[in-house]
């Protein structure tokens, strides 16, 4: 997402009353749920319903969310060379595998957009383009973008390759997955040590107010903090983090509906021995707003988008529990290199904006090495190009 700038999120409050009124609602819905639940829910259920509240949620109702008017930029966004080098490894899978994409939350249809006229421009047109989107206001700008027929399938603007929303993956896919900052909105439990318990963080409600809670955590979550534990040793007492239990689980799904092909995570994240550090006692959940980031999740809940760094380990072993292959695992720099970026470079103008946008995309103190790429699948034969000189897979 945005640079992670320290932000009070009380100094940059918005003044449109309706943006106030439309957070006010979504509180009184999460309070009286709070209600009937007992005067406590856990945190995932208190992200889930912030982000995606029918109606009201950030990405079901909060228009202009992403790009300068909004709250976060993605890769796709600051430069069209990000699509271009991804177009480099996808044409290669498709020697193995059927020239399809299937794209979980496509952003403003960016990545889409390129993705489709690179690679017929590569010689390796793909014939369809799906797009899994929980946002209506982006599925609609995604819609504008790609020109779709009324039906909401129908050939792209430049060919033949045919975009079509689905509802929900398809059974028995073969061709390759994209998934560009789709793990790290997904909800988290929070955790934290206090001596040898683990309790989980919630939310409840004081006089319509919602604060931050704990309770005795579940089996479930208790077993997974034991699992980190096991990793990497015991964590210091205070210590506080997130548990990323839906994205595993989301991963465990995409086994068993990719019959062939490879699925490419690209994600803010860490290999578990970095992501529980002693050091990083507090976690990694931060907030969007207005491209300034800041770390309480309730102040105007529908707002703000929420986010968690993913643990990279649990993903690559959900994986491999579902059965698919890891096939490479690196920084989004070192994969964008061993795709070719800097051929793609030399072709650009010097000294045109365009280039300082792409080595955002590579600059270590931004989106080089915060993001990773992860690539699973089955049926899949390596090394992948975009793996060749930088994986750490040894790693996870």
């Amino acid at each position: 997402m945005s640079e992670r700038v320290p932000l009070q999120p009380c100094g940059q409050a918005p003044t449109d009353s309706d943006a106030i009124a439309h957070s006010q609602q979504l509180v009184a819905r999460i309070v009286e749920e709070i209600d009937a639940a007992g005067g406590w829910i856990p945190f995932d259920r208190f992200m889930q319903r912030a982000l995606y509240e029918p109606g009201l949620g950030y990405y079901a109702a909060k228009p202009t969310k992403i790009g300068p008017r909004g709250d976060f930029v993605t890769a796709p966004e600051i430069s069209p060379l990000f699509a271009h080098t991804l177009a480099v490894q996808i044409r290669d899978v498709f020697e193995q595998a059927p020239p399809r994409l299937l794209e979980f939350g496509a952003g403003s249809g960016a990545l889409a957009a390129e993705l489709i006229a690179e690679l017929r421009r590569l010689g390796a047109p793909a014939r369809n383009y799906d797009i899994v989107e929980l946002s209506a206001d982006l599925k609609a700008e995604q819609q504008a973008r790609l020109r779709p027929s009324e039906a909401g399938a129908g050939a792209d603007a430049a060919g033949d390759t045919v975009v079509r929303w689905l509802d929900a993956p398809p059974d028995g896919f073969e061709g390759v997955i994209i998934a560009n900052e789709v793990l790290d909105v997904m909800p988290v439990k929070l955790f934290a040590r206090r001596g040898a318990v683990t309790l989980e963080q919630g939310v409840r409600a004081e006089l319509g107010t919602l604060r931050m809670a704990e309770r005795p955590a579940g089996a479930e979550l208790t077993e997974a903090v034991a699992t980190i534990e096991a990793d990497v040793g015991p964590l210091p007492d205070g210590y506080a983090s997130e548990a990323g239990l839906v994205a595993s689980a989301w991963v465990a799904t995409l086994g068993r509906w990719l019959r062939r092909g490879l699925a490419l995570l690209i994600d803010y994240g860490f290999p578990r021995h970095e992501y529980y550090h002693p050091q990083r006692a507090m976690g990694t959940l931060m907030c969007h707003f207005r491209h300034r980031a800041h770390g309480d999740p309730l102040w105007l809940p529908g707002l703000n988008d929420i986010t968690a760094h993913v643990d990279f380990t649990a993903i690559a072993r959900a994986a491999r529990g579902a059965g698919l292959d890891l096939l490479g695992y690196t920084s989004q720099a070192r994969f964008l290199l061993d795709c070719g970026i800097l051929d793609l470079l030399r072709g650009v103008p010097a000294g045109a904006s365009s280039t300082i946008d792409a080595l955002r995309l590579l600059s270590e103190a931004e989106m080089g090495e915060l993001l990773k790429v992860l690539a699973v699948g089955r049926g899949i034969r390596g090394p992948l190009r975009g793996f060749a000189t930088g994986d750490r897979s040894h790693r996870l």
